[in-house]
């Protein structure tokens, strides 16, 4: 399986950026089996002022951060949205219809979204209100669906689960009850198995005025049953204290025909509406999963560009290059990358104090490299798989 990680990184011409790509690349790629190295193609942007860039590049990391975590948010929410088709997440997620990897390793800008006319702030800015919009729509559209969801799986719970819980509705009929009289009532009582005897012993002594052999067991789960009782609505009260303390339960239910009738109508609203949301739901995550993913990768271009011209100064004069490495070789490949560009930073490849990971400092100097040098990870599924 090949490796998602992706290394966007950046040299300096020399007497021609095809100069560049061809040393780093033959060094690299061929028959060194290290990596898949790819022209990462950038427009002529906006340079600027030195101050500028310098404030760009802080803004630049930490929108980089964001804009990969809602577009990771995004997929993750999609996942979860496809349930028992979460196998099909993958093919879900596309940048531009490409698959991640292929939209990376082809990358153009684009020119419609971005104008290069802008300045760098301009877009930037222009790419974080866009994915502070997505983020906020998916806030919003994500717990409209949850609501939807947990909705429904109550009522399903209601419709299975213990007699103790449960909803009665689909389990009685009409021919169960004394109808429309003035002075009877029937009861449901939930039973636990262990006690039938009891009740059958005792049902017709735990209030006066309980109808002689009334008691029917309608309906049985694991372990209990549910049994009905006619008597006198007066003694209803009496009743029920009495059926408590020998652990008979009597359950509120009133028979209604119109009302159970609107509960089977309103579970299977609630499964019409789930399927109704779901379709425009996952197309809203796709096309916006794209969206996303696109603004990312532009984010990492821009910030290559400003490293870059911060680094190795101006004319800009750079070769960016996107580099597969091969999983195996990745330590050997940047020991290799080290060597090639230790001329242009000697503090990075020093070997000293400089590459120790100092405790407390909040980073590892050890991630600086004598090149501009982003890491892009492509795998959006990783624990989302089934």
């Amino acid at each position: 399986m090949t490796s998602s990680e992706y290394w966007l990184i950046s040299a300096p011409g020399e007497k021609t950026c095809q100069q560049t790509w061809e040393k780093m690349n033959n060094t690299t790629a061929g028959t060194h089996q290290l990596c898949n190295n790819y022209k990462f193609h950038l427009p002529d942007l906006k340079v600027g002022t030195l101050d500028q860039l310098v404030g760009l590049s802080d803004d630049l990391a930490k929108l980089d951060t964001y804009v990969e975590s809602v577009t990771r948010k995004m997929a993750a929410y999609l996942a979860e949205v496809l349930e028992d088709q979460r196998d099909k997440l993958a093919e879900n997620l596309l940048a531009n219809q490409m698959s991640l990897s292929t939209y990376l390793t082809k990358f153009q800008w684009d020119m419609a979204k971005f104008p290069i006319k802008q300045s760098l702030r301009g877009i930037v800015d222009a790419i974080n209100n866009q994915v502070t919009q997505i983020e906020n729509d998916l806030k919003a559209k994500s717990s409209n669906y949850n609501n939807l969801k947990s909705n429904l799986a109550n009522m399903e719970r209601k419709q299975t689960g213990s007699l103790l819980t449960r909803n009665l509705g689909d389990l009685v009929k009409k021919e169960h009850f004394v109808q429309n009289s003035e002075y009877l009532i029937t009861l449901l009582v939930v039973v636990p198995k262990a006690f039938y005897p009891d009740w059958h012993n005792k049902y017709e002594n735990l209030a006066d005025m309980v109808v002689p052999r009334s008691s029917k067991l309608i309906f049985e789960d694991s372990d209990h049953g549910l049994h009905t009782v006619t008597l006198f609505s007066k003694v209803v009260d009496e009743y029920k204290l009495h059926a408590r303390e020998n652990k008979f339960v009597v359950r509120e239910f009133t028979y209604n025909e119109e009302e159970l009738t609107a509960g089977k109508n309103e579970l299977s609203k609630l499964i019409n509406d789930k399927k109704r949301h779901f379709g425009p739901l996952v197309r809203w995550l796709k096309v916006n999963f794209s969206e996303c993913f696109i603004c990312w990768i532009h984010v990492k271009a821009i910030r290559v560009f400003v490293e870059s011209v911060l680094r190795y100064g101006l004319p800009v004069n750079f070769q960016a290059i996107l580099v597969h490495p091969n999983k195996k070789s990745m330590k050997r490949l940047r020991d290799v990358l080290n060597q090639l560009y230790s001329h242009l930073d000697s503090s990075a490849t020093g070997g000293g104090s400089e590459t120790v990971d100092i405790p407390g400092l909040g980073f590892n100097t050890s991630e600086y490299y004598p090149y501009v040098s982003f890491k892009i990870n492509t795998d959006m599924i990783g624990d989302h798989r089934l």
